[in-house]
């Protein structure tokens, strides 16, 4: 088993937990159930960088990232300094994430949310819409094509984007190109967690145009940026390189080229 099937065992222990504490018809009652969302696509449109920057306090590769960890603060930063969305991790176990912290963002927050967690269940849909998210990551390696179908889907009829995730080119054969507006391409393999930005790049030559293109991971520099670019790719999910930095929102401005 490599990582990624560690945390999808884990995530169905978890969903059926989540089920019992706070059923669907909860879901249904809580404020954020009924909003409109905004559209994450539409943020990302842009002729030089748009970053969704992330907001994670561990990882299953690096452990802890950030020990002085205030998810609201870092929003906060995040938005000032130029971001055109923002991704939390909500997974608890493998990434110290919490869902509650996408509410307590929500109503300071004129950017979309993502929720980037492993999602194999209807259920987190619904837990992701009521909690304030605008979007939600589907991992085409966590899902059966039929599945990711079908998740999408129902995601969309919620009012939910999906940041559908593939991690190589061969992954492109099992999802509906019709169905897919926002694909994002994560550089680092699972089986030894080593990054390759050039992996974006390769997957990207494969992908129908139409379909807006995120690059994942391993993205530390304005020349890593500038290379996706010349290539094509104007949006980069960042996480770890800005959260190292005493001041995120600094490194993402530096990031971005605004100082």
């Amino acid at each position: 088993m490599n990582i990624l099937d560690t945390i999808i065992d884990n995530t169905r222990l978890e969903v059926s937990t989540a089920k019992s504490v706070s059923p669907l018809s909860m879901l249904k009652d809580m404020p954020g159930y009924d909003r409109t969302c905004l559209s994450l696509v539409q943020s990302l449109q842009t002729d030089d960088v748009a970053v969704i920057a992330e907001i994670k306090k561990a990882s299953p590769s690096k452990e802890i990232i950030r020990e002085n960890f205030h998810p609201v603060d870092i929003a906060q930063e995040y938005i000032q300094c130029g971001a055109r969305a923002l991704s939390v991790l909500t997974d608890r176990k493998y990434f110290h994430g919490d869902i509650r912290s996408i509410a307590e963002i929500r109503p300071l927050s004129p950017l979309p949310l993502l929720r980037k967690d492993f999602v194999i269940d209807s259920y987190q849909l619904s837990e992701a819409k009521a909690f304030g998210a605008d979007a939600v990551l589907l991992i085409a390696a966590a899902l059966a094509p039929r599945q990711l179908k079908e998740l999408h889907a129902e995601a969309n009829e919620l009012g939910l984007e999906c940041l559908v995730e593939v991690h190589h080119e061969r992954e492109l054969e099992a999802l509906d190109s019709s169905q897919v507006r926002l694909l994002g391409v994560n550089n680092r393999d699972l089986t030894d967690f080593s990054v390759d930005v050039s992996t974006t790049v390769r997957v990207a030559a494969q992908v129908p145009k139409g379909i807006t293109i995120v690059s994942e991971s391993g993205i530390a520099s304005r020349k890593d940026i500038d290379t996706l670019i010349a290539h094509g790719i104007h949006a980069v999910l960042v996480g770890e390189s800005l959260l190292r930095q005493p001041s995120p929102g600094q490194a993402l401005q530096a990031l971005i080229g605004r100082q």
